[in-house]
């Protein structure tokens, strides 16, 4: 069985939460969840997700379905995603 390795980054002041398993460029979007982002590369795989206002979530579970609820696959947000990846990965490397 092939091994992942998940990414896990958390920023307590701005209470957001980030876990990742692939790093191809891509995009975020919405679920049906507003606070939970998705992850998807360009083809669409979900490859991570973002939680904002994490410590809102206390006392039950969240079950969230990570397909998106607004796919967007226009030619300009696409470029759009991959302008946000790059930047995103700057500031990483920082």
């Amino acid at each position: 069985m092939e091994k992942k390795l998940v990414n896990l980054w958390y920023d307590e002041e701005g209470d957001f939460l980030e876990v990742t398993w692939d790093r191809n460029p891509g995009y975020f979007t919405e679920t049906e969840d507003d606070r939970i982002m998705v992850n998807l590369d360009m083809e669409g795989n979900v490859q991570g997700f973002h939680i904002v206002g994490l410590s809102s979530i206390q006392g039950v579970p969240v079950n969230v379905n990570l397909v998106p609820s607004k796919p967007k696959n226009t030619p300009e947000e696409i470029e759009g995603w991959k302008k946000q990846s790059r930047l995103r990965t700057k500031r990483r490397q920082k």
